[in-house]
């Protein structure tokens, strides 16, 4: 009888937690130290107006699981309320409306916590209730909202160094602005993931060189089978030597080398394989193109190796000890660290491992060296070699938000805007509305921001206000419409356009909560008329 060896048990298989399990699709989205990063925030929604795009955001975050969020609102719940804002129902009418969101939104996610302020009906003491609060991660609010209320919340901000998203839907129209605390940098930018290869076959290293003479020592002598399986990246690297002793060292830089390059690697498939032309000489023509490039810093890192920190606080964050370090391996090598990815293509699995695990190891060694440069800088002792790995991947997308902070003249964005606008009724009379360029969501801007803390004006009060920010607005036909738009709207909000703007908020929130993804800059604009938004900084 064959005796059953039950100390060899193989190890119990953990299937998902129940986290896991709820919350599997963000995930993958933006990791455990996304997840992690959003359930230690802590938002203040500062709500007013008819009070339904804020909630609507508030949606869109206790849904993905924020730790904590608060309302700060004493309106008192009326029939109105009811008609737009689906977190009300009818056992709420006569109830502060801040409480009453907080427990139904809560209802959505047991998990997150709510707070709303003020306790009991009454005027909303915001200086009290944020005294009173543990420090908020972001705060967000609604127009129309009291100046006094506004200049709270800045104050605060400023205080405490975090963002600000200011949102406004009326009618049809809306927007919302990011204001950032300084220069915002995002490292985990999720680029596509071709764009972040780097094969370095122009400066490769001892190793990947040694690797790929070997197998390239008798490349015409090799058997079909084995000639066939050549990975690309050896093949590209043993025809560049080729056409450099050709060329006078020179490496086929230009389009039209590029293209003779490709020829020439082509021509040393062989065709007499059952399926024709070899699929890996095929593959390695058109990898010429993409991975045959001199070295050059993307605009990002220029900016972010140009950036001057001028607070000594933030100059010494982690963020900017590693940024130093990769500057200084820059100009030690004159390359950025290896990211280290390897793409697939045809090859033998055991060849294709081999070479994967050559393009890993020197990502790193490049890691490791950076993590020794920037513990060696004053402040980065401590330095965690995951944030360095992560930066070193990420290195040639890394991006500031808000690095530039010039304040924009509206006369020159203005004249800009009309001359789009001018554009593209040119493009739809000569194409007879066969070809329409989008217009400019700008004067919804201004419309808007004229009843910032007053939604009582009328369109001629309205159109007053533009004026008096841009001057050359007087008479614009498009600037009168939105003028006329938001006025007929009289700060009320259509539910459908609100819950639009709220996702888009939300979405721009959990980019800037867990550093992940490109948040936008500034300002965006949506027209629901044409449905469309515009990106503006303003």
């Amino acid at each position: 009888m064959t005796e059953i060896m039950t100390s060899q048990t193989p190890p119990i298989l953990h299937g998902q937690t129940e986290k896991e399990k709820k919350y599997d699709r963000q995930l993958r989205l933006w990791a455990a130290s996304g997840q992690a990063a959003l359930e230690s925030a802590n938002i203040l929604l500062v709500n007013s107006g008819a009070g339904t795009v804020g909630v609507e955001t508030l949606k869109n975050l206790v849904l993905p699981g924020i730790g904590k969020f608060s309302i700060a609102d004493d309106a008192i719940v009326d029939e109105a309320d009811l008609g737009v804002n689906f977190f009300l129902d009818e056992n709420c009418l006569g109830k502060l409306r801040s409480e009453c969101c907080t427990r139904l939104l809560q209802e959505l996610n047991p998990e997150v916590q709510g707070e709303w302020f003020p306790k009991e009906p009454g005027a909303l003491d915001l200086h009290s209730a944020l005294e009173a609060s543990p420090k908020f991660t972001l705060i967000m609010y609604t127009y129309p909202i009291k100046k006094e209320l506004l200049s709270v919340i800045e104050s605060y901000a400023n205080q405490h160094k975090i963002p600000l998203v200011s949102i406004h839907s009326a009618g049809f129209y809306s927007y919302f602005r990011v204001s950032l605390p300084g220069t915002f940098p995002i490292v985990d930018t999720h680029p596509e993931a071709e764009k972040t290869t780097d094969l370095r076959l122009l400066n490769p290293w001892p190793k990947l060189t040694e690797f790929a003479q070997n197998m390239t020592a008798n490349i015409d002598a090799l058997e079909d089978h084995e000639h066939g399986h050549l990975p690309y990246v050896v093949i590209l690297l043993h025809y560049l030597e080729e056409w450099r002793q050709s060329h006078n060292g020179q490496n086929p830089i230009s389009y039209d080398d590029k293209t003779a390059f490709s020829k020439f690697v082509l021509s040393k498939a062989r065709a007499n394989t059952p399926e024709g032309v070899e699929e890996n000489f095929q593959e390695a023509a058109v990898a010429v193109n993409k991975n045959i490039k001199a070295p050059e810093l993307e605009p990002g890192v220029q900016e972010l190796f140009n950036y001057e920190v001028s607070d000594k606080i933030e100059r010494q964050s982690a963020f900017w000890i590693i940024a130093q370090a990769i500057k200084t391996f820059y100009q030690k090598h004159g390359c950025l660290p290896l990211p280290g990815a390897l793409p697939d293509m045809k090859a033998e699995s055991s060849v294709y491992v081999k070479l994967q695990s050559i393009y890993k190891e020197k990502a790193r060694r490049d890691a490791q060296e950076v993590l020794e440069t920037a513990r060696a800088i004053p402040g980065g002792k401590d330095v965690d070699p995951a944030e360095v790995e992560l930066f070193c991947k990420n290195a040639r997308f890394v991006k500031l938000i808000n690095a530039t902070q010039t304040r924009v003249n509206l006369d020159e964005l203005y004249e800009a805007e009309k001359a789009n606008d001018e554009a593209a009724e040119a493009m739809k009379v000569e194409t007879d509305g066969a070809f329409t360029l989008p217009m400019s969501n700008l004067f919804i801007y201004l419309a808007l921001v004229a009843t910032s803390h007053n939604i009582s004006s009328n369109a001629e009060e309205i159109m007053s206000s533009i004026v008096s920010l841009v001057p050359k607005a007087a008479g614009n036909e498009r600037a009168l419409q939105a003028a006329q738009e938001v006025a007929r709207a009289g700060g009320g909000e259509l539910h459908n356009i609100s819950a639009l703007t709220g996702g888009m908020v939300a979405q721009e929130i959990i980019k800037i909560i867990t550093k992940q993804y490109i948040p936008i800059e500034n300002t965006c604009i949506f027209d629901g008329i044409s449905s469309r938004c515009q990106v503006l900084r303003l």
